[in-house]
């Protein structure tokens, strides 16, 4: 073909006539993909291509080029029928086609070069969607509400983690979690560690578990009673099942006729009550906070900067004969107190029946309160707390999902509620799994006719959580991160703070000025005014217009000072490790028996047949107690009751943290002594071992089985004194 012919200018003409008309109809799809909901979500069929083509200036008709399939889709875009081949297209067009449509296929947005959005499938959600749905609209992520065929990045859960069958993303929930804050189940975990550090876990009430504990319950009562006439304790019983303030009531001594009741119908726990709570406007209230649970190996915790206070809403007296069925006086819970009629309905966060905690903590800061030593003690408690728990917790997610095997990762935002006593310390009354994330609430029209009206309050605070709990789970993160640098950088770079943008006359005579000189000092560095959004191009940054995250790091930033505590979970490890067959929870006698040849545990006062023994009356008891009946065998609370029992025979003249510390670092030398010469089998010139008075603790013991950690006061002293 000659330069300068018609033929040339004829197929110029048609290219850029087709070009136009192709750009034209992406722009129109991209405007009906931003509006609509995706064509794969819950099985959906996929819109058809338009069957209209642009004409173009030349002798034939232009077809239009096909829309990319995109993901979700039910199946591949309907062709066109082919054009006439009057003119061949040119080879470097056709390349362009090529790698347009395969960075389509990647994920990529139309026209704006930025990543694809985060799907989450939220078919599952419940009563947090409303929350979930404006937390995935600020992140500007695609949300699934009917499920989709293909995986999705995020799955939200609002009751457990067996919801559904996953095999990859990231799921909302841990496996075991309802089991393991259930109040039966909290209160041995917590009862475990008050034996070993009484004095660092004196934050839960004294507690007993009934019926089992019910003759224990009644003769220690008695003893104290005794020693001092002047002590009239009040309890309160909590139904292990129950939720919401249901079936909960307080007593005044063991032979209440209604704890009888309670013996017969469900087992309970029963506390004792604190009666000295810290009062504001002359009611109780209690604390809820949101804490993430963002992974247990390695333990990484989140606390939400502000939470929510629930009031009473009748003024508090001490419990005595005539005010102790007064539940609008001593429990906190909100769906009880709504039903009062002195409930209290504000869209202030520092009025009402329901405010914010940052609220409250203003408020004491005003009369002098040190609120950083609150928040240092309410972090200590949630730290301490999530260290009881996490043992067991390793056991549920090998269980659920065994190493080797697909599944997807877990994490799960939980509720804590705590009381300031009058003394300002802080106790835990429960933990929860599912804490409501509702963001409305009910109010009465008539009685018994309730409607739902939005809650400011709850919105404020539970929005926030869920969005950056989002935010922390990103599985695009670090490719965010690689494309916008200025994502990781510290919001208060980016933009400069109110103050320095406004005029200081204008900021003296602001609210905002009175605000600033009222509130307390912030407890929690960096944070900044949650009402303070950033601006700025969301291509260039996509987070751009988010606050700043309201989810704070206490663990591992704090390891240092809480690691010492992590007896329980080093014992778990050692569980897991001879559980032998993957999936199971509890420990056989021949992989008990195998611990304690492989620990170098027997001896001439503990022959194998007293070590059958042991396992037959540990497991005996702990099985009649407990109510998971899946597998036969040793649970993980009686192994470390029998650890226990080791630990006092070995080490018999030390504290009983020292002894099951000293334990731990025996076996799990003996352990790494025991894998290092399978090593050497493998590979003949391994160096040998190095013996037992050079063995560095700090080093790394193989798989299974965490670093020995030197707690107390010379522990592997002791171990060798054991081996001698």
């Amino acid at each position: 073909m000659l330069r300068g012919s018609p033929e040339r200018e004829l197929a110029a003409s048609w290219e850029a006539d087709a070009a136009a008309a192709a750009a034209a109809k992406s722009q129109a799809a991209e405007a009906e993909e931003q509006l609509g909901v995706d064509a794969g979500a819950a099985g959906e069929p996929e819109r058809p291509a338009r069957e209209e083509q642009p004409k173009a200036a030349g002798p034939a008709p232009v077809p239009a080029r096909p829309r990319a399939a995109e993901e979700g889709d039910a199946r591949p875009a309907r062709r066109p029928p082919p054009a006439p081949p009057l003119i061949p297209p040119r080879p470097a067009r056709t390349l362009c086609h090529l790698v347009k449509a395969r960075s389509r296929g990647r994920g990529y947005r139309r026209g704006s070069g930025s990543l694809r959005p985060v799907t989450v499938d939220s078919s599952k959600a419940r009563t947090s969607l409303d929350a979930l749905k404006i937390s995935l609209r600020q992140l500007r992520w695609k949300e699934f509400p009917f499920g989709r065929r293909l995986p999705c990045d995020i799955y939200w859960h609002g009751v457990s983690f067996h919801d559904n069958d996953i095999l990859s993303g990231q799921v909302n929930k841990f496996p075991g979690m309802t089991e393991m804050v259930r109040k039966i189940t909290l209160s041995r975990a917590l009862r475990i560690m008050q034996n070993l550090f009484p004095e660092e876990y004196n934050f839960y009430p004294r507690s007993w578990i009934l019926p089992d504990e019910f003759q224990l319950f009644v003769a220690q009562v008695r003893m104290v009673k005794d020693g001092d006439r002047s002590w009239k304790p009040t309890f309160i019983v909590k139904p292990d099942g129950g939720c919401q303030g249901d079936g909960i009531y307080l007593i005044k001594d063991p032979s209440d006729v209604r704890l009888t009741g309670t013996l017969q119908s469900r087992p309970a726990v029963v506390q004792e009550y604190i009666c000295k709570p810290l009062l504001i406007d002359k009611l109780k209230f209690d604390i809820r906070l949101y804490v993430l649970l963002k992974s247990l190996d390695p333990l990484e915790i989140y606390i939400a900067k502000d939470g929510l206070s629930r009031f009473c809403t009748e003024p508090y007296q001490e419990p005595n004969s005539q005010n102790l069925h007064h539940v609008f006086m001593h429990l906190t819970n909100y769906s009880l107190n709504i039903h009062s009629g002195k409930f209290i309905h504000s869209d202030s966060a520092s009025t009402g029946s329901k405010r914010t905690f940052s609220s409250i903590l203003c408020k004491l800061s005003s009369k002098g309160v040190d609120i950083k030593k609150v928040w240092s003690d309410i972090i200590s408690l949630v730290i301490k707390t999530v260290i009881a728990l996490t043992p067991e917790l390793k056991v549920f997610y090998q269980s659920d999902i065994p190493t080797g095997r697909p599944g997807p990762t877990c994490f799960q935002i939980l509720g804590f509620d705590i009381l300031l006593m009058k003394n300002l310390k802080p106790m835990l009354l429960e933990v929860n799994a599912n804490p409501s994330m509702r963001i409305e609430h009910e109010y009465e029209l008539s009685p018994g006719v309730f409607e739902n009206i939005p809650s400011l309050v709850d919105e404020e605070v539970k929005v926030a959580v869920i969005r950056d709990t989002l935010r922390l789970m990103d599985p695009l993160k670090k490719k965010k991160e690689k494309h916008f640098p200025d994502i990781c950088m510290d919001r208060k770079h980016r933009v400069p703070p109110v103050s320095d943008r406004m005029s200081s006359s204008k900021l003296k005579g602001s609210s905002l000025s009175v605000a600033r000189s009222q509130h307390p000092e912030n407890p929690f560095p960096g944070k900044e005014d949650p009402g303070c959004e950033l601006t700025g191009d969301p291509d260039s940054n996509p987070e751009a217009h988010l606050p700043s995250i309201c989810l704070k790091q206490v663990f591992p930033k704090y390891a240092k000072q809480f690691n010492y505590l992590r007896l329980v979970d080093r014992m778990a490890n050692l569980f897991i490790r001879f559980l032998g067959i993957k999936g199971t929870m509890k420990l056989g006698p021949t992989g008990f028996r195998t611990f304690i040849r492989n620990c170098k545990l027997s001896s001439s006062s503990l022959s194998m047949a007293a070590v059958d023994i042991l396992y037959i009356d540990i497991t005996r008891r702990w099985n009649s107690v407990t109510l998971d009946q899946r597998d036969s065998g040793m649970c993980l609370q009686a192994f470390v009751e029998a650890f226990f029992f080791l630990a006092q025979r070995k080490f018999k003249m030390l504290p009983l943290h020292e002894q099951v510390a000293s334990l731990i670092d025996l076996c799990e030398y003996h352990l790494s002594l025991l894998d290092e010469k399978r090593l050497v089998c493998g590979r003949s010139r391994r160096p040998q071992s190095s013996p037992p008075q050079e063995v560095n603790p700090t080093t790394q013991p193989a798989a299974g089985s965490p670093a020995p950690r030197m707690i107390g006061a010379n522990k592997l002293s002791h171990s060798r004194h054991a081996l001698s």
